[in-house]
């Protein structure tokens, strides 16, 4: 056989064992397609517990680059400081005076001080007394007339002494706790005597001696309360009655469906200085409205 027969023969059998290889390859990948189609595989299938996961949702609309500002945290209201009220300084003398019984039988001298924690004291000095019984001191706010019998004792009741041949050694009484003495516009000189008998009518027990009118002269203590009146509202429509010396507000006449909040909001402070400006403040109701034609005190000094 020559060579070119050869060369024919060997194309004829290649081309016939690649025709054979392909047609080998078409069923396989037919059943291959089949069998998926008809899922004899495994197919991977949602837990039961498990969640889809959201996808954000696109905006509408492109941001405006002008109107964009820097991120910042949720504000948060910081905590209203606790009301205040400066004291007094230690040592200052708020009152003081000379005092003569209407005979002259009774003499002494008295100066009230501030004892720096709004508190006060009274001291006494110089007494002398020729009448045969003991005589206290007191402060009232309502002033009685000489020769009346005393039966509320007031404020900071001192007892000075018995007749004196000198003058008695210097003494003192605490005013209690009473952080603004100015009502108490009148000092009250009595007879302390044990019992009625064997001493003069006008000498008995708890029998007015001398009356003397006290002229207070009390520095305007400080706070951080500053009521500002921003004028009527609805639920807040009351009058104020009264001013300080400085023109702030300082008595408020509650008006009919008054509300708490909105009388503090009002004059510019909280619900919680309305109430420490008026000790026991009663309200009712859930929206916490006030008794009208009651009166509440706006002025920190007047506590």
């Amino acid at each position: 056989m020559n060579t070119s027969l050869r060369r024919r023969i060997a194309a004829i059998g290649i081309a016939v064992a690649f025709t054979a290889t392909l047609a080998g390859c078409f069923p396989v990948a037919t059943k291959a397609a089949a069998h998926v189609k008809h899922g004899h595989t495994a197919e991977a299938t949602p837990s039961a517990s498990s969640t889809p996961t959201p996808l954000p949702t696109a905006p509408t609309a492109a941001p405006d680059p002008a109107a964009s500002r820097a991120a910042t945290p949720e504000p948060v209201s910081a905590p209203a400081p606790a009301p205040t009220l400066t004291p007094v300084p230690h040592g200052t003398v708020v009152a003081q005076a000379d005092v003569a019984s209407p005979k002259g039988s009774i003499h002494f001298h008295y100066r009230i001080v501030a004892n720096g924690d709004n508190t006060y004291s009274a001291q006494y000095s110089g007494f002398t007394s020729t009448i045969p019984v003991p005589v206290s001191v007191t402060l009232l706010d309502v002033a009685p007339r000489v020769g009346d019998g005393l039966t509320y004792h007031g404020v900071g009741d001192h007892r000075l002494g018995g007749p004196t041949a000198a003058a008695a050694p210097a003494s003192s009484a605490l005013l209690g706790d009473t952080s603004q003495p100015s009502y108490l516009g009148t000092l009250v000189t009595y007879s302390s005597a044990a019992s009625a008998d064997g001493v003069p009518l006008e000498l008995g027990p708890n029998k007015v001696l001398a009356v003397n009118s006290v002229h207070w002269s009390i520095p305007v203590r400080t706070s951080n309360v500053r009521p500002v009146d921003a004028g009527t509202r609805a639920y807040a429509s009351g009058k104020v009655t009264a001013q300080t010396a400085s023109g702030a507000p300082k008595r408020y006449l509650i008006a009919p469906g008054d509300v708490t909040s909105v009388v503090a909001q009002r004059f510019g402070i909280s619900i919680a200085d309305l109430i420490w400006l008026n000790a026991n403040l009663q309200v009712f109701g859930d929206q916490q409205y006030l008794y009208k034609g009651t009166t509440l005190n706006l002025d920190p000094d007047s506590l």
